[in-house]
């Protein structure tokens, strides 16, 4: 009897934990300051990487700038990659190559400045895809 309670509660249960997870990770675009709105969120993005890249290599708000910016990074590609209305924008493209570019450099570098070379593309690249999303192209 207590075995056949336990496994009529335990399926509802998991059930019920499993819905609560999928639900609140699907809140998680709130929490790393999206909106949903594809041109605002590109220049957001763009301009908060912007700052962070900017940031001397010893100042001490460098360290939690490049959490946010890798967290933010996570968030906009989850968000807009699986989108098809959206992958073939220019702006998209741009934006992609350069948040790629400095996931990759934070993920194997991630105790070292970047580079000069990287940082002036990096510049380029985030202020024409926020141009070019203003643009709507």
């Amino acid at each position: 009897m207590v075995a056949f309670l336990r496994r009529s509660l335990l399926r509802p249960l998991l059930a019920i934990g499993l819905c609560l997870c999928l639900g609140l990770g699907g809140c998680s675009q709130a929490a790393a300051g999206l909106s949903g709105n594809y041109v605002d969120d590109t220049v957001s993005v763009a301009q908060t990487l912007l700052t962070t890249i900017a940031l001397p290599q010893d100042d001490p708000a460098r360290q939690e700038a490049e959490v946010q910016a890798r967290q933010l990074i996570n968030g906009y590609t989850a968000l807009y990659r699986p989108r098809q209305d959206i992958h073939g924008l220019a702006s998209f493209t741009t934006m992609q190559t350069a948040v790629n570019a400095l996931a990759a450099h934070y993920a194997g570098y991630a105790n070292r400045p970047l580079p000069d070379p990287l940082r002036s593309r990096l510049e380029k690249e985030l202020k024409k895809a926020e141009a070019t999303a203003v643009r709507g192209a």
